[in-house]
């Protein structure tokens, strides 16, 4: 850490120029921007078996419904942040609140499976504006290093509670009205962001920034996409010569970017952030950490629904004990970082994350409540120590004036093991299950709907008579529960992995005012 860069973090809070009152109330409007997109992320895995009766989208265009959000903003962090570094955070995250609110009423009335693909991916643009800024302008905002932890952990509590929100005022409102209604809910939020950050929320950007590069823009966004395109298509229909050519194009627009960065006077990343280990560690850890989970995410609600029978709103409330465990472990996670360590807290809470999914090696369809239950209350609990903390660790690690580009490093690093576990994790679900055995005498049309998707095996069933549609359902339900069960057991070995790895790499890592390792 350079000397300037010491002597940045050493201002103290009053400093920032926002009295004590006010940094509060700025962090409330910014964590309503993450209840924002962290409602939108939940309320999309609820709505999907609506979505598939009623848009009919066949099992991958059903996949990059559910991933292309991840694949753009993964994209376009970088760049974003960096731009809100250039013209200004406050400026960025109202005007991406305007275009989030605007694009979420295109996802509610989308009339197609191209057309909802489509509404996604520009959600995923506005998203990108949002997403770094709020972590930027919280550095920016608290320089007193526990004022800052307990903001990251609120932020962080924040997120887990749009989480929570989601499915239940989701599953609300698609046991009322259709199921583009949970898109909507975005709106009214916008609304308030919009009008009270403009009162609030102080402006700040760095003092000399130099040009925003638009051949970086272009070459981060064409790496990304590329390298997490390659890996979806290689997943569900192995590798082709236009998929190989798609990675490779994909890597070599990443040399490039890397590259360039190294060589520009005014770079959109400092390459030298990844220079320190803390930096670096937590970064690695938050993208497998996602990658392990995303995939148990993204389908878990179309199993408490379509598999155990619950309805919208009763699913909504069965994945609350997630919420609840990341909430608190959320508010905790500075405090007990500092007193034990940063390795200790991350490490531990990957490994219990990674023995709650290898428990769900065993799920099946009649698993009681309580077991999944508590699975869902440790994997929250985990995430929520290992994510706020890593975060803490990242905000701490640059001088402000970079706080928008390390903050988007930490949002692409999220957003890409997103997208990547849906990915691979979702295509290992998607592959065991449509090798379900189906009853003779079932029409060829049902079979090959039935196969596309387990909404539309639901949907085939109730056209069949109701023995044929029983035995086409539970056949059905089985192949879906354990393709549940391998992709259980390969997030739980990466979270493995990722635990291992952290204890290494965040080795003598620290918060500010925080006991070393010993």
């Amino acid at each position: 850490m350079s000397e300037s860069a010491e002597k940045t973090r050493a201002v103290p809070a009053a400093g920032t120029g926002v009295p004590a009152p006010g940094r509060w109330l700025a962090l409330a409007v910014l964590v309503l921007a993450v209840l924002l997109v962290a409602v939108d992320a939940t309320v999309l895995g609820l709505a999907t078996p609506f979505l598939s009766e009623d848009l009919r989208p066949s099992g991958t265009q059903l996949l990059w419904i559910g991933d292309v959000y991840s694949f753009v903003i993964a994209g376009l962090l970088v760049s974003m942040g960096s731009l809100g570094d250039r013209i200004g955070r406050k400026k960025l995250l109202l005007t991406g609140a305007v275009a989030f609110g605007a694009v979420s009423a295109l996802n509610a009335y989308a009339t197609s499976p191209e057309l909802m693909i489509v509404a996604r991916a520009l959600l995923g643009i506005a998203g990108a504006t949002l997403m770094p800024s709020t972590l930027a302008l919280i550095r920016n905002i608290f320089h007193d290093p526990k004022e800052r932890s307990l903001a990251v952990g609120i932020w962080g509590a924040m997120a887990s509670a749009g989480a929570a929100v989601g499915p239940v005022v989701g599953g609300f409102l698609l046991g009322h009205f259709w199921w583009g209604s949970v898109f909507l809910i975005n709106l009214p939020v916008m609304v308030v962001l919009v009008v009270v950050g403009i009162k609030l929320l102080p402006e700040s950007r760095d003092p000399s920034p130099g040009p925003w590069d638009l051949g970086s823009v272009a070459l981060s966004l064409i790496g990304i996409v590329g390298v997490v395109y390659t890996i979806k298509e290689a997943a569900a229909h192995g590798m082709r010569w236009d998929i190989a050519a798609a990675g490779v194009i994909g890597v070599l627009a990443l040399l490039w970017f890397v590259r360039r960065q190294l060589r520009l006077p005014a770079p959109l990343l400092d390459m030298r952030l990844f220079h320190h280990r803390g930096f670096s560690g937590a970064v690695l850890a938050d993208l497998l950490t996602i990658l392990g989970l995303s995939g148990l995410v993204f389908f878990l609600s179309q199993f408490l629904q379509l598999v155990q029978g619950r309805g919208p709103l009763e699913a909504g409330l069965a994945e609350l004990p997630a919420a609840v465990g990341a909430v608190t472990a959320g508010l905790l996670a500075g405090k007990v970082a500092r007193r034990y360590s940063v390795r200790g807290v991350v490490a531990g809470g990957l490994g219990a994350i990674a023995v709650s999914l290898a428990v769900l090696i065993w799920l099946h369809g009649d698993m009681p409540y309580p077991i999944l239950g508590a699975v869902l209350l440790v994997v929250g609990t985990g995430a929520g120590f290992s994510f706020t903390v890593t975060a803490d660790v990242i905000l701490s690690s640059v001088p402000k004036e970079q706080a928008g580009a390390a903050s988007a490093v930490s949002e692409t690093a999220y957003e890409l093991g997103a997208a990547l576990g849906i990915a691979l994790l979702g295509s290992i679900v998607t592959g065991v299950y449509r090798g379900f055995g189906v009853p003779d005498g079932v029409p060829g049309s049902a079979v090959a709907d039935a196969h596309e998707s387990l909404g539309g095996a639901v949907e085939s069933a109730a056209t069949l008579p109701p023995e044929k549609g029983a035995a086409l359902l539970a056949s059905a339900q089985d192949a879906f529960t354990e393709g549940l069960r391998f992709a259980a057991a390969a997030g739980a070995a990466v979270l493995f992995a990722t635990a291992v790895a952290a204890w290494f790499l965040l080795r003598g890592q620290r918060l500010e005012d925080a006991p070393a390792d010993h």
